[in-house]
């Protein structure tokens, strides 16, 4: 045999040294038989679609992305944008029929020197002289723009004022009790209820055609707590002596307070002649002034006269 062919055989035999390809980092793996569009993004091949793939959203996004980036999601968020604007629409339009409270805005639009002028006046009503409301637009004008205008924050912060002395006056004597404070409290609404309810009835049983509303009425008759705190807190401060001197003294303001401002509401005919109108009708609404003014002293010492002892 050839020498060559000896050596051959009786060496072992070298592996063969084959140059397999070395992938770099920028080339594709060579076995891979479809592009991997994840790295798409870093090739700048599809740089815009979602690194999931086949449109899905990465693993990675946030729902509320996700959920943002939906059509159908755009559309149904503007539909409920849409259905919560009626229905709050809805029930403005609701509320304002059985609570006006675009009007009840008007009644607290009041600052300090309204107040002031205001107490003031439920306790000196003798020295004004004008009672008529101003009107702007055949709109009156906001009560810190006018003092003869009602409110409805005196009333209401002179209410809550009155039970408090009222507990007060109730602890002093060693009667307090969560259900007499209670009993006070709603002793006062119901009486102002009734002659809300009272008057309103009278009204239109007169048939009195007048621009007086209900909030009126209750701003009205709720002036008389004012006078009511300051009879029981004299009663706290000089027993019964101060209570009934201070006491009478607010009574008899509130009665001329509410005479002037009742009759040109009530007697608005009368009062834009100038002149009394005679009648039967006219002599009701009369009645009806006074009987509302003589009400509230009444009403004042029932309301008062057991806090002081």
């Amino acid at each position: 045999m050839h020498p060559a062919g000896l050596a051959v055989a009786g060496t072992p035999r070298q592996p063969s040294k084959r140059r397999t390809p070395v992938s770099q980092p920028g080339m594709a793996d060579p076995h891979q038989l479809f592009d991997d569009t994840s790295s798409a993004q870093s090739r700048g091949y599809g740089a815009q679609q979602a690194p999931g793939g086949l449109g899905y959203p990465a693993p990675s996004a946030s729902p509320q992305a996700a959920f943002l980036a939906d059509p159908v999601s755009n559309m149904a968020m503007a539909y409920g944008s849409s259905l919560a604007a009626q229905g709050k629409e809805l029930v403005d339009k609701n509320i304002d029929r059985f609570i006006p409270v675009t009007k009840l805005k008007y009644y607290f639009a009041v600052d300090t020197m309204y107040v002031g002028k205001k107490l003031g006046l439920l306790f000196f009503p003798y020295l004004h002289q004008d009672w008529e409301v101003q009107y702007q637009q055949d709109t009156p004008v906001a009560p810190r723009f006018d003092i003869n205008a009602p409110d409805l924050y005196i009333p209401a912060m002179a209410f809550i004022t009155y039970v408090l002395v009222a507990g007060l006056a109730l602890g002093t004597q060693d009667r307090f009790s969560p259900d007499l404070l209670g009993l006070q409290a709603s002793s006062a609404l119901a009486w102002l209820t009734l002659e809300v309810l009272a008057i309103l009835l009278s009204l239109y049983l007169v048939t009195v055609n007048t621009d007086l509303t209900t909030i009126d009425l209750v701003a009205f008759l709720g002036y008389k707590y004012v006078g009511m705190i300051g009879g029981v807190l004299m009663g706290l401060l000089f027993g019964k002596i101060g209570y009934y001197l201070v006491l009478g003294w607010c009574c008899v303001s509130i009665f001329v307070f509410m005479i002037r401002t009742l009759r040109l509401k009530i007697l608005a005919e009368a009062a834009a002649e100038g002149v009394p109108v005679r009648g039967a009708r006219n002599q009701l609404r009369m009645y009806l002034t006074m009987a509302v003014a003589a009400a509230q002293p009444l009403l004042m010492y029932w309301l008062t006269f057991h806090l002081v002892r």
